[in-house]
């Protein structure tokens, strides 16, 4: 059994889509769940644009990149953690050719004085329609 303050969550971020914390606490280390652009309160998605049906008509990663950024901060904040303390990031883009160049100018932009490990992978959905996820490792001093 999973002691439930291992199990954390954020106020300020939007909450999951499925049966999972935002992060779990395993000793100073913040493990977060993957983290979208959406916002708390809304199941619009910054940036997107979906026909009657759902599917996506149109994107702005870079407006999906700093929510998801956002997103992040407001987890590894309020479970305890800062940004300066992410060492690992995962990226999960949908469309490598098209949005890397504006990602990786944006994560240049936020990691610019911390730098964690990266890997960025192309996948050809999400659960929900958006281009961009991020999964985080964090210490917690």
């Amino acid at each position: 059994m999973i002691p439930k303050e291992e199990l954390l969550y954020s106020d300020r971020a939007p909450k999951a889509v499925g049966a999972y914390p935002h992060a779990r606490k395993v000793g100073n280390l913040l493990f977060l769940s993957g983290v979208g652009p959406r916002k708390l309160g809304s199941k619009d998605i910054p940036g997107v644009e979906l026909d009657d049906q759902g599917n996506i008509v149109s994107y702005d990663i870079e407006v999906q990149c700093r929510a998801v950024f956002d997103n992040i901060r407001y987890i590894v904040e309020d479970c305890g953690s800062s940004w300066e303390n992410i060492v690992d990031v995962t990226v999960f883009l949908t469309n490598m050719k098209d949005d890397f160049k504006i990602y990786n100018k944006l994560y240049a932009e936020y990691f610019k004085d911390n730098q964690p490990c990266r890997t960025t992978c192309e996948i050809n959905c999400l659960p929900t329609p958006i281009g961009i996820e991020l999964k985080v490792i964090a210490t917690i001093d």
